[in-house]
């Protein structure tokens, strides 16, 4: 089956998805917080971000190459952490792992994934990322770094935006809870979407495995929270510093949105700044990452990567023009997974591929350095 002829962009799969997974679940993926302005809007600005286009080159020959971080990625972008990712498809974590392995692009577990280090370890790439709720308790760092290094992850991403739990009210109205309780109304909605039923039946009710060994489940919690709120604090600059002394790869902190942070983080010894608003599911009020990457861009020499609202080759050029290093995916992957199951990860890898190269012979580019001209859309 040629995928292309009927998923030939993201939209396509996310479309796909929507008919595929339960309600409860495509809430808790598609979903911002409040009335989703910051989650529109990062789409929006980012359709406001143009080039022109460049004319009479004659045949190109692309190279999609990106240096980052010491190493030559075939493409300029990865794989974003996902929270309970194996909620939207059993076996999330290790699909993706294998699908960016196979593409030699880093992928990124999240501290509240439905796998572990270890249960990914077997199929992690040399481009292998850890994503860390900052833990509260220095044995709990101590030992949860330790796990990761030993699982084969070369690199610390610190997520610092989120100090409390966002209340994401689409995800609170659609009855989805953490963990998630069979009621009536969710097995109504799993009964609607025989495929996905099946497949979880086989693999099991998630839950997040790396933190089986530090929590009990038995804490009351907010319907959106988790019990990683339970482990984490909201880290300051020393936490940095312990990271910093703590950890010896490469170390990213992952939610800056001011350029002023930039500065202390470079002084800090974090290798690289990652630009992002959550996607729009932590605080309504913020603006796009898009908006705030030109002024970081401006503030440091770090290099940057950039997420949120990405969703074409042609968004991954714009935050590229705008200064971004490197670019990451969340969301898009996920759509990939609900779509097609096991295809999906590799599909999307091929889709991302195929619009940055339509997109940079539109712009006379034969590599990613010449992606420079842009203008602004009204």
């Amino acid at each position: 089956m040629d995928l292309h002829s009927s998923y030939p962009g993201i939209a396509d799969l996310k479309h796909r998805a929507k008919r595929r997974i339960p309600h409860f679940v495509w809430e808790y993926l598609d979903s911002g917080t409040g009335s989703e302005a910051t989650l529109q809007r990062n789409r929006v600005s980012l359709d406001r971000v143009g080039f022109l286009p460049s004319i009479l080159h004659g045949p190109l020959e692309f190279d999609t190459q990106r240096q980052f971080l010491g190493q030559t990625y075939p493409l300029p972008f990865g794989v974003a952490p996902i929270g309970m990712a194996g909620l939207i498809w059993p076996d999330a974590e290790g699909l993706l792992a294998r699908a960016a392995a196979t593409a030699g692009l880093p992928f990124t577990l999240s501290n509240v994934a439905t796998q572990s280090p270890e249960d990914v370890a077997p199929h992690l790439g040399q481009n292998a990322w850890f994503q860390l709720y900052p833990p509260k308790d220095p044995d709990i760092r101590r030992d949860l770094l330790d796990r990761v290094k030993q699982a084969g992850f070369s690199t610390l991403v610190m997520t610092a935006d989120v100090p409390v739990a966002s209340r994401r009210e689409r995800q609170t109205r659609s009855g989805l809870t953490n963990p998630p309780k069979l009621t009536p109304r969710l097995l109504m909605q799993i009964a609607q979407r025989p495929a996905w039923a099946m497949a979880m039946a086989r693999s099991g009710p998630p839950r997040m495995r790396t933190l089986d060994k530090y929590t009990d489940n038995s804490s009351n919690l907010p319907p959106t929270a988790h019990v990683g709120y339970l482990l984490r604090t909201s880290p300051d600059m020393e936490y940095v510093h312990w990271l910093r002394d703590a950890w010896d790869g490469n170390l990213i902190v992952k939610g800056v949105m001011r350029a002023e942070d930039a500065g202390p983080l470079k002084k800090a010894g974090v290798d690289a700044i990652w630009i992002s608003n959550h996607g729009g599911r932590q605080f309504d009020g913020a603006p796009s990452s898009i908006e705030a990457l030109p002024a970081i861009r401006a503030a440091t020499d770090l290099p940057l990567i950039f997420d949120s609202g990405v969703e074409s080759g042609l968004d991954i050029l714009r935050a590229l023009a705008l200064g971004a290093d490197f670019v990451m995916l969340g969301r898009g992957f996920m759509y990939g997974l609900a779509a097609l199951g096991q295809n999906g990860p590799a599909h999307v890898i091929d889709i991302l591929r195929q619009d940055l190269q339509a997109n940079m012979g539109q712009l006379g580019a034969e590599n990613l350095e010449q992606i420079r001209p842009i203008l602004t859309l009204d």
